[in-house]
């Protein structure tokens, strides 16, 4: 196995294990209300944009599912809502879970590529990324869940007569803000710390694996 391919799967393995260290402790959820009203606000998109970074797309999609599984784990009981969703649709709540940050994972990757491409400097493709990690969880997430779940008796008595634009703005307002300015933050400072000490200088791969 040549080193460069090593060192990409030790940055996955590292990032892999930090993400599901997030995903079952306190650090990775802020949950807030009761019950199957509760939201939680997640910082797990940071290690996601980090790899995003670090590995590009495939390596973001792959962190991406690691974090939708670990998401749809606690749909079985452990959180309100996901236990909710579950007994409406499993595989809709497979694919909201999982499928929605595997995309989102994907996406981010492919933006900070592009940027990349374009020779952006990394003071705004490391925020840029970090933001676009963010919304786009928030964004694919909620679009499958209005896609599966919106004509369900659940979430139509959550949304009271409110279209579903208005819902959706209204159920991750604070979440999406707060998860936007967390992670475009923690992803800038993380990327440009690894950056420096090209750990994860994705520059510095490339060129080692074309020697």
């Amino acid at each position: 196995m040549k080193k460069t391919d090593i060192r990409k799967l030790t940055v996955l393995a590292l990032l892999t294990g930090i993400l599901i260290l997030m995903a079952f402790t306190p650090i990775g959820y802020l949950r807030i209300g009761v019950g199957t009203l509760s939201l939680s606000i997640t910082l797990n998109m940071i290690p996601v944009a980090v790899g995003a970074i670090a590995l590009g797309p495939t390596g973001g999609a792959v962190l991406g599912a690691v974090f939708g599984v670990t998401s749809f784990s606690q749909c079985f009981g452990a959180d309100p809502f996901g236990t909710m969703l579950m007994s409406c649709s499993v595989p809709g709540t497979f694919i909201t879970c999982i499928g929605a940050r595997t995309l989102a994972g994907f996406i981010t990757g492919a933006v900070y590529d592009a940027l990349s491409k374009k020779n952006v400097r990394g003071a705004v493709t490391f925020p840029v990324t970090g933001l676009t990690a963010a919304v786009s969880n928030t964004v694919f997430f909620m679009s499958s869940l209005m896609a599966f779940f919106g004509s369900t008796p659940e979430l139509t008595n959550m949304r009271g007569g409110m279209n579903p634009i208005a819902f959706m703005c209204a159920f991750v307002g604070i979440n999406a803000v707060f998860e936007a300015v967390a992670c475009t933050l923690f992803t800038s400072a993380i990327a440009a710390a690894l950056d420096k000490a090209r750990l994860i200088d994705r520059r510095g791969l490339k060129a080692a694996k074309s020697v």
